[in-house]
């Protein structure tokens, strides 16, 4: 097991990793443990009771966060014309069709998100062993295949998170920055979780959610209760 460092050590001071937290304490510990000179990113995990190598299991889907993300996100969109001017406008960037395609399998993917208009699928189609693995495929479901891709660019960058979960069942996302509001931060974190407790697959089994952790970008993971977030989220 790897040493922890003096500063991680300190942070980790007064935090009981058996316990589990209920999230008002964990989002105020975690805060006050966010000691770096940059504004650390936090993050929220939930472990699920699914198998996603079975398609009646996974748990995919999009949320937009009520505080946004506190995160610059570059968009990606491939279009054609009087589509590819709206995306522009809405602050896409890079925008284009055949040439972005190349670009990309060039190695060039200096973007977050991807969107694109269905007449452009037979071209991003050819990126899907590029994209995929990457989490950046536009798909219909997501919203980010679409006719109003100046929409989708704006939500992008509005605070909307796609979530997907993971081969071990693991569901993750960046919720905010520890300069946010104690509030702010906890109804980004609800407003995630209502989303994962929604998009609950028909063939999962037994407890849905089975453990849930919080954690800064170089502080300490706290455990927290799950009932402290299904109790404060719908559904």
């Amino acid at each position: 097991m790897a040493k922890k460092g003096k500063r991680l050590s300190r942070a980790y001071e007064g935090i009981d990793r058996d316990r589990l937290y209920g999230l008002d304490e964990a989002v105020g510990l975690i805060k006050e443990r966010a000691a770096t000179k940059f504004d650390e990113t936090l993050e929220f995990s939930m472990n699920l009771g699914v198998d996603p190598r079975h398609a009646d299991q996974m748990v995919r889907g999009v949320v937009s966060l009520p505080k946004g993300t506190g995160k610059s996100v570059r968009v990606a969109v491939f279009a054609r014309g009087d589509k590819a001017d709206e995306a522009r406008e809405a602050g896409a960037d890079p925008v284009g069709a055949e040439d972005l395609a190349e670009s990309v399998q060039g190695g060039t993917i200096d973007f977050d998100r991807c969107v694109a208009t269905p007449d452009m699928m037979a071209v991003v189609g050819r990126l899907g062993k590029i994209l995929g693995p990457r989490g950046l495929m536009p798909n219909p479901k997501l919203g980010t295949v679409t006719q109003d891709v100046a929409e989708a660019v704006r939500a992008a960058k509005g605070g909307q998170v796609e979530f997907r979960v993971e081969k071990a069942g693991i569901v993750h996302a960046g919720i905010g920055k520890a300069s946010f509001a104690e509030d702010d931060l906890k109804e980004n974190i609800r407003a995630l979780t209502d989303a994962v407790l929604k998009a609950k697959p028909s063939g999962a089994k037994g407890t849905y959610v089975k453990r849930a952790a919080l954690s800064s970008s170089m502080g300490p993971g706290i455990k927290l209760d799950v009932q402290s977030l299904i109790g404060g989220a719908s559904g």
